[in-house]
């Protein structure tokens, strides 16, 4: 589909690439935010990918046209065009230039996950509602591999797709007020990590031991939109010692 372009206040723009969640507009959600990172433009702050958009934040003050090198004021004295309208030019080119057939370097990163009891609490309640017992529910959740679609919600919290419909349960009617960092959870269609203590209505299926978010790493989120996650069942003996290893 032909990108959808619409401000967001006086500094950034919104590129809607798609309609809905899946593979190929995920692949050119990436395939945009790496064309600006490889070929940024005078004036880029910040490109941020979403599931169907990329967020393209920019200097109106510094905004030049990377092609002819101009300002928003054209060097002939014939007018004026807005940083708006000036952008709208940039990211239409750079989309007409995108490689359909973009993939990202995918990492695969493993996730350790001790299942159920008081890291999961809500493991019986997804099982009774398929009508599976709670190992099942483990053999499912961890046997699929799990695109990471975007980073948000959070720091460092993933959006995970590829939850089987078998498991796929709707979020809790009540939000809990705290939800322990690294707790692993279900929410729809879709499966991800708390990174932090926070809030949440997701059924709770697990905990992790690893840190999703180290705020002095110079990378502070461990995941990134692209990477793949599959889930390592473990028990609760070796959830602390890995616990205790990552402290």
């Amino acid at each position: 589909m032909e990108p959808e372009i619409y401000p967001l206040g006086d500094a950034a723009v919104s590129v809607q690439l798609g309609s809905g969640i899946d593979p190929k507009t995920h692949r050119q959600v990436q395939a945009l935010a790496a064309y600006f990172e490889r070929h940024p433009f005078p004036g880029l702050i910040e490109i941020v990918p979403a599931f169907v958009t990329v967020t393209v934040f920019y200097d109106p003050l510094k905004l030049r046209d990377p092609v002819t090198w101009e300002s928003c004021r054209v060097r002939d004295g014939s007018g004026f065009r807005s940083p708006y309208e000036m952008i709208r030019g940039i990211i239409k080119r750079a989309a007409a230039n995108l490689d359909h057939t973009f993939e990202s370097a995918s990492n695969v990163v493993r996730i350790p996950v001790c299942y159920g009891g008081e890291l999961g609490p809500d493991l019986n309640s997804v099982a009774e509602y398929h009508g599976l017992t709670p190992e099942e529910v483990i053999e499912i959740h961890s046997s699929q591999d799990y695109l990471v679609y975007m980073i948000g919600f959070a720091p460092g919290f993933p959006y995970l797709g590829g939850l089987s419909e078998r498991i796929a349960t709707p979020r809790r009617g009540t939000p809990r007020l705290q939800i322990e960092a690294g707790t692993v959870g279900i929410g729809g269609n879709q499966t991800g990590i708390y990174p932090i203590s926070t809030p949440g209505g997701w059924q709770l299926i697990g905990r992790t031991p690893l840190p999703l978010f180290r705020p002095d790493d110079s990378s502070p989120s461990l995941l990134k939109a692209g990477d793949i996650v599959r889930f390592q069942p473990i028990g609760l003996k070796q959830f602390e010692e890995w616990k205790e290893d990552s402290t």
